[in-house]
């Protein structure tokens, strides 16, 4: 039952000291550099890591070059990304250039909404099934976001299991019993190691429409239980209201060993108390355990799947709180960046918060060819001195929620 804390600003903090804990952790590694290895990080939506919805393309690509480093040959990023987008037939892996960064490293990258089905067994004897690469990879690596769930209370490590799930008639099947059924998630898929990004985080209205909030801390651990509690207690976080933990500690799977643990983890020192996830009051009344499974059924409804998929239906669900995504069609089409000298400060946000190791922001103009398009640089710079060339399509709406609070946190 391992778990280190790192603390780090800079993308050079970052990559040594998770560097330097994975060292710590090499006893899990595989012995053959052919064997299967499988990263699952929470793309929950189209909203980068920078608005806390997502896992820093960061944390992946140098848990990437780690692996690397170590001569493993057989790297996959895998995700099933939430059920709204998957219905609309949008690509999230694309959207966050997740795709893009796979093919930089030269790895695999795959949908697990789409995977070969393996079968588990839900509460009430619900047969659903997960991606069989999830169960049969020789080393599993959660990568999930820390972010307060209206639904969950939190959403760490034992949550990020359900992209696991195939495709949205499978995910549906966790919300009969959502704790119970996350657990039992759980019990089959058993990641290795567990990264969680907490470099910013999220707080207030999660998963999708709450606050960024800057931690500068990534957890890294061997125990979900341990981990999502460790979490908790950074961001002040009642555990008996993150609804798996509750469960888990009912169960007997958190136990005091554990909360003697995170006790001597000092984190009272670097502890933020995060807004709790309060719904309107019509979302609090639907969610509620002892009325969801009525309204899922009624969800569920063909006439109901029909209007949820219609524009103005859509937006009378966000409007009132009931979905917490704006499904836009619209792709973006970067044309590339361009850098405004003038405007610049040279304070090196931009070269931060890349994922790549691009020399920013001199040579922005010159680097087409190499940048992914993540608009990581253009969204946390304070000058708004990189300028967007092209249409951005989707990433509008993150703009629209998020683009003043993005550029305060670097300020």
């Amino acid at each position: 039952m391992r778990l280190d804390i790192i603390r780090a600003k800079s993308k050079r903090e970052i990559k040594e000291r998770l560097f330097l804990s994975l060292e710590n952790h090499k006893d899990i590694l595989p012995k053959s550099n052919t064997d299967a290895i499988l990263l699952k990080p929470n793309l929950n939506a189209n909203m980068n890591a920078l608005t806390g919805n997502t896992t820093d393309l960061r944390l992946m690509a140098f848990v990437v070059e780690y692996l690397k480093d170590k001569g493993y040959q057989q790297i996959t990023i895998g995700e099933g990304t939430n059920s709204g987008y998957y219905r609309n037939n949008i690509s999230v892996i694309s959207r966050l250039r997740v795709d893009q960064l796979a093919k930089y490293y030269g790895i695999k990258i795959i949908d697990l909404n789409y995977s070969e089905p393996y079968a588990i067994e839900f509460d009430n004897h619900v047969t659903a099934y997960v991606a069989k690469e999830c169960v049969e990879a020789e080393l599993f690596i959660n990568l999930p976001k820390l972010k307060t769930h209206f639904e969950a209370g939190m959403s760490v490590c034992l949550k990020n299991l359900m992209g696991c799930l195939i495709g949205q008639e499978n995910k549906k099947k966790t919300h009969d019993n959502l704790p119970e059924n996350i657990l039992r998630i759980n019990q089959v898929i058993k990641p290795h190691l567990h990264i969680v990004d907490a470099l910013i985080a999220m707080e207030g209205l999660g998963p999708t429409r709450g606050t960024p909030v800057r931690m500068d801390t990534i957890f890294v651990g061997t125990d979900p239980y341990l981990t999502d509690l460790a979490c908790a207690r950074l961001a002040d976080f009642d555990y008996l209201r993150v609804r798996t933990l509750n469960l888990a500690e009912q169960k007997g799977l958190l136990t005091p060993r554990h909360h003697e643990k995170a006790a001597t983890l000092g984190l009272e020192k670097i502890k933020k108390t995060f807004a709790p996830p309060i719904a309107g009051p019509l979302a609090t009344f639907i969610h509620s355990p002892k009325r969801q499974k009525f309204f899922l059924k009624i969800r569920a409804m063909r006439f109901f799947s029909y209007l949820a998929s219609t524009s103005w239906f859509g937006k009378l669900l966000f409007l009132t709180g009931l979905r917490q995504d704006v499904f836009l069609n619209e792709e973006m089409n970067c044309e590339g960046l361009h850098y405004d000298k003038a405007a610049c400060r040279q304070c090196g946000i931009c070269r931060d918060v890349c994922p790549l190791d691009s020399e920013l922001p001199e040579h922005l103009d010159e680097l087409y060819e190499k940048c992914i398009h993540c608009l990581y640089c253009y969204s946390a710079c304070p000058q708004q001195a990189i300028q967007f060339k092209g249409k951005l399509g989707f990433f509008s709406e993150q703009l629209k929620q998020y683009n003043d609070i993005i550029r305060k946190l670097y300020k």
